[in-house]
């Protein structure tokens, strides 16, 4: 049997491009496709989880710094805030860059950006360094955070519509594993009685190995093209913010609370840093290492549906958060915040399997079919996904914000868990008003049926 005309052309020597590409095919995937994007996204993993790991970096380093460094908790809240933010606004740019460069040329740029905030770092991790210039070269790591966007971005483009909750999960929990790598990296470190430059001068040559194999393996795809007009429309359609809105609870939650958990526990609980690194890289493992089941949830039952019991399980570990912040229980109160963790990362990969699925569904309520339909759905769900994961992880700027407040107001993150549940009982109502609500009747809906497609979202 000869190969499909979807098959991809051999890639060219000077940029290893594809210029073909159709998962959908299933001919095309099963003799094809599916090798390539497994490959691609083995590489695509491994560079976002070390721009994971340098976009975290500062939330062990703050562990190493006592009161020699003279910084306040008040202090180090606001540096990794700020580092929560850069990190989560160059994730807008980074989506558009992968059709602008190609998907492995861009990996190979965004992996040897991370030196920069790394070598930085390493030259001015001293005592007697201004908080300026500790401020200044923190929001250096925050371009660690674009290496997600981008890398969605591209993974998304390589895989079929029933296979994006599997791999969109893969990629991003891959990734997110970079959070307790750099924690557990760090407390090796101090443990050993090494230093935050130890730590520093481990990753450096990562880095590099990052880029160079993603120079010798990975592909580009001529097929995906920036589209403004997609991004225009996505920013304009109001499941882009209400998607948005859902991540900031759970993608928001799990990389705030990353920032945030070592020192909630050193400051709240008085442990030391080497105490408190025993403890903090256990939820972002298990975090990250869940996520993927998410997406798999969310294929086999319904994104909708695992989100919305999600966040029922996300508010009842925060109410036991709150119990255990008042009564001073710290075994309590960690087993209570890796829980937590564990359910932002299911969480993370339910809501965003949702997105192609809900744009999949406007198609064909549209009228589209085929071809059609897939193509729409692509266009949009690829546009807003870069949108949604910057929103997301403002989410992380908030919680480590709320943190500083409810610790420079009352001493300890109780009010701070207050606020989180309020927030996630919101976004439980809105899954369920927008994506499982049944607002008519089984007669009404049939009759409707009949005249146009209807809008039904509670599969996605």
């Amino acid at each position: 049997m000869t190969a499909p005309s979807t098959a991809p052309a051999s890639p060219s020597r000077g940029g290893r491009w594809i210029q073909q590409w159709d998962p959908e095919d299933e001919t095309f995937w099963n003799e094809t496709g599916e090798k390539v994007a497994r490959r691609n996204l083995v590489f695509s993993v491994l560079s976002e989880h070390i721009g994971f790991s340098i976009w975290t970096m500062w939330s062990v380093l703050v562990l190493f710094m006592g009161p020699e460094y003279g910084l306040t908790p008040a202090d180090k809240f606001l540096l990794t805030s700020m580092v929560t933010l850069v990190g989560a606004v160059v994730r807008v740019p980074y989506t558009f860059a992968v059709a602008l460069f190609g998907g492995r040329n861009w990996t190979i740029v965004s992996a040897g950006l991370l030196l920069v905030p790394t070598i930085a770092a390493f030259t001015v991790m001293e005592p007697g360094t201004s908080f300026n210039t500790f401020l200044l070269v923190g929001l250096l790591a925050g371009i660690g955070g674009g290496n997600f966007a981008s890398s969605m971005t591209n993974i998304n483009a390589f895989f079929p519509l029933r296979k994006k909750g599997w791999a969109l999960g893969l990629n991003a929990g891959g990734g997110n594993i970079g959070v307790p790598v750099i924690q557990l990296i760090a407390l090796a470190v101090i443990g050993a009685s090494g230093g935050p430059r130890v730590l520093l001068g481990i990753y450096i040559p990562f880095i590099v190995v990052a880029a160079v194999l993603a120079a010798l393996y990975m592909d580009n795809l001529a097929t995906v093209k920036n589209d403004t007009g997609a991004a225009v429309d996505s920013a304009k359609d109001g499941h882009t913010w209400i998607m948005s809105f859902l991540y900031i609870g759970t993608f928001g939650s799990f990389i705030g609370f990353s920032f945030a958990f070592g020192q909630v526990l050193q400051v709240q609980f008085g442990r030391t840093p080497l105490q408190a690194a025993y403890v903090t890289f256990i939820g972002p493992l298990l975090g990250s290492l869940i996520r993927p089941l998410g997406g798999w949830l969310a294929d086999k039952y319904g994104g909708a549906k695992i989100t919305l019991y999600n966040y029922v399980g996300m508010g009842a570990a925060t109410a036991v958060l709150i119990f255990a912040s008042m009564q001073k229980s710290l075994p309590l109160f960690t087993t209570a915040f890796v829980v937590l963790f564990v359910l932002s990362g299911v969480g993370n990969g339910s809501t965003f399997k949702m997105i192609p699925g809900i744009f999949r569904t406007k198609a064909l309520a549209k009228g589209l079919q085929g071809d059609a339909a897939v193509a729409y759905g692509r266009r949009l769900s690829g546009a807003s996904m870069g949108l949604i994961g910057a929103v997301g992880a403002l989410g992380g700027v908030g919680i480590n914000l709320a943190f500083r407040q409810s610790f420079l107001s009352n001493g300890s993150g109780t009010g701070a868990f207050v606020t989180f549940l309020v927030y996630y009982a919101l976004c439980f109502t809105v899954t369920w008003a927008v994506y499982l609500r049944r607002t008519a009747a089984t007669t009404e809906a049939t009759a409707a049926a009949e005249t146009k497609p209807q809008l039904s979202y509670a599969e996605v």
